[in-house]
């Protein structure tokens, strides 16, 4: 009922502003050219002002209705992301501040130096010590600006840690499949010319590495306080890997890998708790326009303790035995791929 009305009050402002300069159209046939300008001048200083202090209301109203619905209040999944926030929350102060201060004024001058008989306008051409001041003020903010967010970039896509947990995430029209490594820590090679139905990732499992690797499609499970290192691809056209509880995102090109690493901060669990939704999750999605079924290309990510990883990852079978299966270990129980994986993960979350 509010909006409605805010609504309704907007087209009452409309048909007033409409019917006052239909008014002046006639005055100026009654007045003459001259003295309609003057009458036109200054009823538009006054819908100028009018403008500024509505627009202003209306960032206000804005923000206070739709912030809350942000991802900005949950604040940042990841320790990463955490900066990532400040850095962002930085540049919409300056930037705000800006913006506020120069609206005002450049209105507020529209209505005070409005057409006058008693003034005349000052021809203003250059002023080199005033362009040199709005020229390298600026400069200075922006690259503050720019050289933290290059630092951030350049961690994030750097060298992971050495504990960190590494997972494949490999993007096709129109979904997401994930490949971590087994207990050698390696993931095996893949060849685009060995991609077939079965083996649709095109891994080479001539390789003795790609033995014990897992595959599995839509979800990716990875732990609470441990670094998770993504090697991103693309097996048909730019994808984009966007992990916005995260606050990251990384392109998947075809034929080119590229790395992004994050530590997630908050389990799935805690989440649907802190946001009072049960059906959270956090996701994977393309933010790179990718074809007809773009909207639907969707991946969830499952973040847990690393007991409920450890436990994920026992349960797991590596994609070589699912595929060859009399290749498989006999027991099961003790020399099960995903229980060999297990071993060597770090006990206590980080």
């Amino acid at each position: 009922m509010k909006e409605f009305l805010i609504i309704a009050l907007g087209v009452l402002i409309f048909v007033v502003i409409f019917q006052i300069a239909k008014a002046s159209e006639y005055v100026s046939v009654l007045k003459g050219e001259k003295q309609s300008r003057k009458q036109n001048n200054k009823i538009n200083a006054f819908l100028l002002l009018g403008f500024l202090i509505f627009g202003l209301i209306g960032v206000w109203y804005c923000n206070d209705l739709y912030y809350g619905k942000t991802l900005f209040p949950q604040g940042s999944a990841s320790l990463e992301g955490e900066k990532i926030d400040s850095m962002l929350l930085i540049t919409i102060l300056i930037t705000g501040v800006v913006f506020i201060i120069t609206q005002i004024l450049l209105f507020w001058f529209s209505f005070k130096y409005q057409e006058k008989d008693d003034r005349k306008a000052f021809y203003f051409p250059h002023n080199t010590k005033l362009e040199l001041i709005w020229t390298t003020v600026p400069a200075i903010f922006l690259t503050v600006l720019v050289v933290f967010g290059l630092k951030y970039w350049f961690k994030i896509t750097g060298d992971a840690p050495k504990n960190a947990i590494v997972v494949e995430v490999t993007g096709h029209q129109f979904a997401w499949e994930f490949r971590y490594p087994g207990s050698d820590k390696v993931l095996g090679k893949k060849d685009y010319k060995l991609t077939t139905a079965k083996n649709n990732l095109g891994v080479n499992f001539d390789d003795p590495a790609s033995f014990d690797d897992i595959h599995v499609n839509t979800t990716m499970h990875i732990p609470i306080g441990v670094p998770v290192k993504m090697v991103i691809n693309s097996q048909d056209v730019i994808h984009d890997v966007g992990l916005p509880h995260f606050r990251l995102k990384m392109d998947a090109v075809p034929g080119i890998p590229t790395t992004q690493w994050f530590t997630p901060s908050i389990t799935t669990v805690d989440m649907k708790k802190k946001t009072g939704n049960p059906d959270f999750n956090f996701e994977i999605s393309c933010d790179q326009l990718c074809g007809a079924s773009h909207y639907a290309m969707r991946g969830v990510i499952i973040v847990e303790t690393m007991e409920e990883y450890k436990k994920w990852l026992s349960e797991q079978k590596s994609e070589y035995f699912t595929l060859f299966p009399d290749k498989a270990p006999k027991d099961n129980s003790s020399d099960s791929i995903g229980k060999q994986i297990t071993q060597l993960l770090p006990v206590k979350n980080n």
